[in-house]
């Protein structure tokens, strides 16, 4: 009896483990939006964002929301500094154009 109560409640811990969580493929960045910002048609809320890239694609995630949209992926010659967020207004609205991640030599386009 002992036994089986155990295993429950480490397969109920594990479950409340992984709840909320959005599986990754690629790599993940840590990204701050400070504004409401539109990105391909979905607005993003001011937050902390979990950004992970998987085969053309930028997956935003906060908390259990995600918003998935086609990214153009450049290498830049050298290392980025610091990570920056380039928006431009477009019909009074705040919309994401660019990223460059820090400490990598990634540039991500967002057109």
């Amino acid at each position: 009896m002992l036994r089986k109560f155990v295993l429950a409640f480490a397969i109920l811990a594990l479950a409340a483990a992984f709840a909320g969580t959005v599986p990754t493929h690629g790599p993940s960045y840590n990204i701050t939006v400070v504004q409401p910002t539109v990105v391909k048609g979905a607005t993003l809320a001011p937050g902390d964002y979990r950004l992970t890239l998987d085969n053309g694609k930028a997956i935003f995630a906060k908390g259990k929301n995600a918003v998935t949209v086609d990214v153009k992926i450049e290498s830049q010659p050298s290392k980025i500094e610091t990570t920056a967020l380039r928006l431009e207004d477009v019909g009074g609205q705040q919309t994401l154009k660019e990223i460059r991640i820090g400490g990598t030599k990634t540039k991500l386009i967002f057109e």
